[in-house]
């Protein structure tokens, strides 16, 4: 079988005429040349080179199959060029995640991931559901209940913390037994749900939603007390941290990506900066109670 290889030296030794320049072109040994050009004419069982002694010329045969073997050469020039091109720190990157952390932790601070990566174009889907990593629905997904499925790069990326909130309007001259309450959906089973179940303690519950924002605005507006993520409490000039409330309970959020994907070096370096802009001082004050 032919070395498609082999075509490389073929051209260098028709731009050069002569062993010497072909080898001086490709940086090899002259009978490293001679020896390529003779394993393509065996492959092929045509003589390509009339061996002179003012050069190698070609033949016939050699002129016949010259255009092809240019058009093969542009081909994997410009395979080559997009493969480079694919290896740049550019084009799109998608990042799902959840709604409230998506609108109110993550986008607020993407400016500076931007800046670092000009190149990138950035597409933030804000989702309830978990995304197919294996079908290419997201690059990268921020999850707060760490995956099972096999194949997964998945990395713990912080602690988004809790606290019980409501308005100081409400909360004024109001006896913390008649505080009024919204939770979320029953049955439900992360920590902090699970939570609020126990700490209403037969109280008053008024209103039940799957929806954090939701739930912050029921805080806002004066109507009662729910748990929140500490970083909603600035969705709303008005909502108030219970302060002996504290700290009540954390979550893991984990970043995860396909094994595959994770070797785009656009999908690594927008992972890599989403871990540091956790790790920096902006965003744990985002997460933690102050």
């Amino acid at each position: 079988m032919m070395n498609w290889d082999d075509l490389r030296y073929f051209l260098a030794l028709v731009d050069s005429t002569t062993l010497t320049g072909a080898a001086r072109r490709l940086q090899v040994e002259h009978t490293t040349v001679a020896r390529r050009i003779d394993a393509l004419e065996k492959a092929l069982q045509l003589r390509l080179f009339d061996r002179l002694v003012r050069g190698w010329q070609l033949t016939a045969e050699g002129h016949e199959l010259l255009s092809q073997a240019r058009e093969v050469e542009e081909r994997w020039f410009s395979f080559e060029r997009k493969a480079l091109n694919m290896g740049k720190l550019e084009g799109v990157v998608r990042i799902s995640a959840p709604p409230a952390l998506s609108a109110f932790l993550l986008a607020p601070q993407l400016k500076t991931l931007s800046q670092a990566l000009p190149d990138i174009e950035l597409e933030l889907f804000a989702e309830s559901h978990h995304v197919s990593l294996g079908k290419r629905e997201a690059d990268i997904a921020l999850r707060m209940v760490r995956p099972q499925t096999a194949g997964l790069v998945i990395k713990p990326l912080a602690a988004i913390q809790y606290g019980v909130y409501s308005s100081k309007a409400y909360l004024k001259n109001r006896e913390e037994a008649k505080w009024e309450f919204a939770a979320y959906e029953k049955n439900s089973a992360t920590p902090h749900h699970q939570w609020l179940e126990n700490y209403i303690n037969g109280r008053k519950l008024i209103l039940r939603s799957n929806d954090q924002l939701v739930l912050s605005q029921f805080a806002a507006s004066g109507m009662g007390v729910t748990v929140l993520p500490h970083y909603l409490r600035h969705s709303h000039r008005s909502l108030l941290q219970v302060e002996q409330e504290v700290d009540l309970v954390a979550r893991k959020l984990w970043l995860v990506m396909h094994e595959d994907v994770r070797r785009s070096p656009r999908v690594r370096a927008v992972a890599d900066s989403l871990i540091d802009l956790f790790a920096g001082k902006a965003m744990s004050d985002m997460l933690t109670w102050y």
